[in-house]
């Protein structure tokens, strides 16, 4: 399948009460949108978010809080929830999918060398599952998704557009 990464315009706002995955879905909506608005097309947005005991996790703002984080989900069980819609001029899919990791127990070291990698500083959680294996004890659910897309998911939902 041929397509374009365009990045969306639409800045992501503040979770105002809205349930983690009624967030990741509003945010991936509009994202899809923006992009859709100027395009047209069948454009598929998605955002992703680490939920640990209900509270999400987004993006660090510094090396203190991805180390922070990663010292919470270490020896933990955690949620990856990424909100996906796929909008064509007929049709939009909206919803969410949701993966279980458990982390293993990580050392202060770990924590510090993995963050001055740069890596966990762009990331939901502070951390990228294909970043190694010394994070990851368990996986219930897609790899992709918690990668960022769950893309056997959206590649059956686009078989409704074509």
């Amino acid at each position: 399948v041929e397509f374009k990464v365009i990045p969306s315009s639409y800045s992501e706002i503040e979770n105002f009460g809205l349930t983690p995955e009624k967030y990741v879905e509003f945010l991936a909506f509009n994202k899809a949108k923006a992009v859709f608005d100027l395009h047209g097309g069948i454009v598929i947005g998605a955002d992703t978010v680490v939920v640990l005991n209900g509270k999400i996790l987004g993006k660090p703002k510094d090396e203190d809080d991805a180390k922070f984080m990663l010292k919470q989900l270490s020896a933990s069980t955690h949620e990856v929830i990424t909100g996906y819609s796929i909008l064509s001029k007929e049709k939009m899919i909206k919803g969410y999918e949701i993966t279980k990791v458990t982390f293993k127990n990580l050392t202060d070291k770990q924590i510090i060398n993995y963050v001055n990698t740069g890596s966990p500083l762009d990331k939901a959680g502070a951390y990228g599952i294909q970043d190694g294996d010394f994070l990851v004890e368990n996986i219930v659910g897609d790899y992709d998704n918690v990668v960022g897309l769950p893309v056997l998911k959206i590649k059956k939902l686009l078989t409704e557009f074509v």
